[in-house]
């Protein structure tokens, strides 16, 4: 709170009061008041306006700045009534008290959206436990009559089970504190069952899946991590190169701080124009445009729940060559790698 600022709000009270010195001297002059006594009053007049000034700018002052500079360095701007002192003045409690009539309502509005997504996340995670039940029964089904069921068919429940597990992970993944239980798991038991979730695919495309991984331990949620790999693998068999000798190589290089786990695929690889983007929501590139139908969600919410778990995803490819996923981990609760 500048002065200058202070002073110019205050010109109507300068104006009069010097406005009033004018006439009381004028008063005084016209009653024969003595030279000597008439400055002085002047003098005692503007020292009187000077000093309510000052004392009234310090004392605004103190209340203003603090209430902006904490404002400036909260990041919860809204906390900033919990941190600014108590009112001295009748001006300064009618401030406190907008703001903390402004702060509640803003508190109960917002308890009553967390509550009604809340309920809406809660619904849809039950919609979707009761959705699977008859999709992993025809997935059951399909399996144990392959030769009679189309080929297609088989694929479109796959495809349509997949985005049910998009779904639930994307509302899952605004409710950390809720739904990630971390702990230390074994990377080859979760790999293991990824693969077995799509041997099928793996069988029906001739990709050979190769893991090199043994006795390698992070820090991680197994069912999230579990569902991030299941959408790396899905993309490897979606954009295989129709090629003999298709594999996906899976292994882990561990150093003292961090454990990195490649995933590389001999496929149709990315274009460098879109490697930048692959990670954005709704992006589906050149091959999911050209070549096959994609949502763009995948990689999305797997970078979504990577940042959530302290992972780091990273993607190198070059086209018609290679694609190369790279997930890092800590290699303990504190650590995280570098962004």
């Amino acid at each position: 709170m500048k002065l200058t600022n202070y002073l110019k709000d205050k010109i109507s009270i300068i104006i009069i009061t010097i406005i009033s010195i004018i006439l009381i001297t004028l008063l005084d002059i016209a009653f024969k008041v003595p030279e000597g006594l008439i400055i002085v009053t002047i003098v005692l007049l503007l020292l009187t306006l000077i000093i309510a000034l000052l004392i009234s700018y310090f004392q605004k002052r103190t209340f203003y700045n603090t209430l902006i500079t904490n404002t400036k360095n909260l990041d919860k701007k809204y906390l900033v009534l919990e941190t600014i002192p108590k009112p001295n003045t009748y001006e300064e409690e009618l401030i406190y008290n907008i703001m903390f009539d402004i702060n509640k309502s803003m508190i109960e509005n917002v308890s009553s959206y967390i509550n009604s997504t809340k309920d809406f996340k809660d619904y849809i995670e039950m919609w979707i436990h009761e959705v699977k039940i008859p999709i992993s029964s025809l997935i059951l089904m399909t399996h144990n009559h392959k030769n009679q069921v189309p080929k297609e068919y088989i694929e479109e429940i796959k495809r349509l089970d997949n985005y049910i597990d998009q779904i639930l992970y994307y509302v899952r993944s605004n409710y950390t504190s809720e739904d990630f239980i971390f702990k230390k798991v074994k990377l080859e038991k979760i790999i293991s069952s990824v693969a077995l979730k799509n041997k099928d695919d793996l069988l029906e495309n001739k990709i050979d899946l190769i893991v090199d991984i043994k006795n390698t331990e992070v820090y991680t949620d197994t069912k999230w991590l579990e569902f991030i790999l299941n959408q790396i693998i899905n993309n490897s068999i979606k954009y295989k190169k129709d090629i003999p000798n298709s594999y996906i190589k899976i292994n882990a290089i561990e150093d003292s701080n961090q454990i990195t786990l490649f995933i590389k695929d001999n496929g149709i690889g990315i274009p460098k124009s879109d490697i930048p983007n692959v990670f954005k929501k709704s992006f589906t590139g050149t091959n999911g445009r050209d070549k096959i139908k994609s949502t763009g969600m995948g990689l999305y919410i797997a970078k979504k729940l990577c940042t959530k778990l302290g992972h780091k995803i990273e993607i190198e490819s070059e086209e018609k060559e290679y694609t190369i996923v790279k997930i890092t981990f800590g290699k303990n609760k504190l650590y995280h790698p570098e962004d």
